[in-house]
């Protein structure tokens, strides 16, 4: 069957002038983009070829895996651990559904450990399958690209095997940073975070993001004394401001300590734990200390520069709207991007990538409306633009629509938590922008949310669909009265 190749712009109906290259494509880096694009690609008749680092859990410049960051270290680990930090509040709240639990309930950490890794073992083998079934050829080993139409792929055992292929696409995603705090080796990352031998007692985390956030309930879930160290007013920055508000609440509410505006100056090993100052003169003694102070693209070892790919000051690469560098047949998706990083898009991206290039379909990916979710203890998640970004955009006024309320499983359970929703519509056509929700269930709520907002729904036919009783998610549909109105001359605080 003849492939059809994206040959500087253009349409080659034909692979026999391709022939002198050892594959069409080869990928350097099997996380979730490398995969997708490698398979879609080899679906299309392209002959392709993929290499990765060894599977370990923490990954490190020798260690990463078959499946990347978000199956292996990332996502499915760290939702594994949060719905195992639930039950500590779920049996309190037992008590009041006449449940009699009249002895102590004890933890073990090491059980759901093993647990955890089991599965992620399990997915880094369907990984390889997924592969495997596709006809891509996996060679274990770290990658480096040495030309525009070369890679270096160095084994286990330190032999170099060197392939041509007609297009190379990075795949390589990110790893966690460390801040340059005096005694920063005393911390750990969200690599080992997921690998601990025993769940700490105390725990500090620095940063404010989705990782912060989320180890701060997984640790507190499970019984340990957990501050959380932030520099900005609120946690999770670029979020809707009043979402924000909702999410620290409810933090405090499940006994973490918030300390805003506040960030880490030393860290000291003593015979009690490690000693954490912070710029505000306050000490705390922990078992662990979490950075989660964001992550960096992973370049460094790739060769880049020497090639002539550009990067941009951070190290990630620089890509046009259809993900292809300033060397025409290089490529990349993902993390290594720095556009925007979430386990999907980079997906979204990897099947683009596997179109434009051997599918003879062009196609851009597009980041409008894209759905995620924080999974704290309760989760928030959100879909389209939060109030500031719809007041800075905003051509017309515009309508915020909220609800919060204590969902039926509190009223019994007697938790103090509301489940708040948002709504932001613009006023002229009735499109709803964004819509927001923290408490249980939201992102499998958003999600359906989503798919209106991606058909360009209106508040009007939100207002028209009937709703599913009782549950929370008929709240979306349920909600007329306005509770602000804001003009489109208004300027949003952005600064908290």
């Amino acid at each position: 069957m003849a492939r059809k190749m994206l040959i500087d712009g253009e349409l080659n109906q034909s692979n026999e002038q391709e022939s002198h290259y050892d594959f069409d494509l080869f990928v350097i880096g099997a996380g979730s983009g490398g995969v997708r694009a490698s398979r879609f690609s080899a679906n299309y008749g392209a002959k392709v070829g993929i290499c990765e680092l060894p599977f370990h859990p923490i990954s490190s410049d020798v260690d990463g895996g078959v499946g990347g960051t978000c199956v292996l270290r990332g996502c499915v680990p760290k939702k594994i651990l949060v719905y195992g930090a639930y039950f500590g509040g779920d049996i309190e709240d037992a008590r009041n559904f006449g449940w009699e639990i009249n002895e102590k309930v004890d933890f073990n950490w090491k059980k759901l450990l093993q647990k955890k890794t089991d599965e992620i073992t399990r997915l880094n083998g369907i990984y390889k399958r997924l592969l495997s079934n596709a006809g891509v050829k996996l060679f274990e080993g770290e990658g480096k690209v040495v030309g525009p139409n070369e890679v270096e792929v160095t084994q286990l055992d330190g032999t170099k095997l060197s392939y041509s292929a007609k297009h190379i696409l990075i795949a390589t995603g990110s790893r966690a940073q460390r801040p340059g705090i005096s005694g920063q080796e005393l911390a750990i990352t969200s690599d080992e975070a997921l690998s601990l031998e025993d769940v700490p007692k105390r725990a500090v985390v620095l940063g404010g993001g989705y990782i912060a956030v989320e180890f701060a309930s997984i640790w507190r879930g499970m019984g340990a004394t957990v501050d959380l160290v932030f520099r900005k007013e609120l946690p999770l920055r670029g979020f809707d401001d009043e979402m924000r508000a909702v999410v620290a609440r409810n933090l405090e509410g499940r006994g973490i300590n918030l300390h805003p505006r506040t960030n880490l100056t030393q860290l000291i090993k003593t015979e009690d734990g490690i000693k954490v100052s912070t710029d505000h003169g306050e000490e705390f003694l922990a078992d662990v200390v979490l950075f989660a102070t964001g992550r960096t693209p992973n370049t460094k070892r790739l060769n880049l520069e020497a090639v002539g790919v550009e990067l941009d000051s951070t190290g990630a690469i620089k890509v046009d709207e259809y993900s292809r560098t300033n060397i025409p047949s290089i490529w990349a998706v993902g993390d290594v991007t720095n556009r925007m990083n979430l386990t999907p898009v980079a997906l979204m991206e990897g099947t683009c990538f596997a179109k434009t290039v051997f599918g003879g379909q062009p196609c851009k990916p597009d980041y409008s409306d894209v759905p995620c979710a924080v999974f704290s203890i309760p989760p928030l998640s959100v879909v389209g633009l939060s109030e500031e970004q719809a007041i800075k955009q905003a051509k017309s006024d515009i309508l915020v629509f909220t609800s919060s309320f204590n969902p039926m499983k509190n009223t019994i359970s007697g938790r103090q938590e509301k489940t708040v929703m948002k709504l932001v519509v613009d006023a002229e056509n009735d499109k709803v922008l964004g819509a927001s929700m923290c408490g249980p269930d939201a992102p499998e709520i958003i999600q359906g949310i989503a798919v209106a907002l991606k058909c360009g729904a209106t508040k009007a036919q939100f207002d028209s669909t009937v709703g599913i009783h009782p549950s929370a998610a008929e709240e979306f549909v349920t909600m007329r009265s306005v509770t602000r109105r804001v003009t489109a001359r208004s300027k949003p605080n952005t600064n908290i």
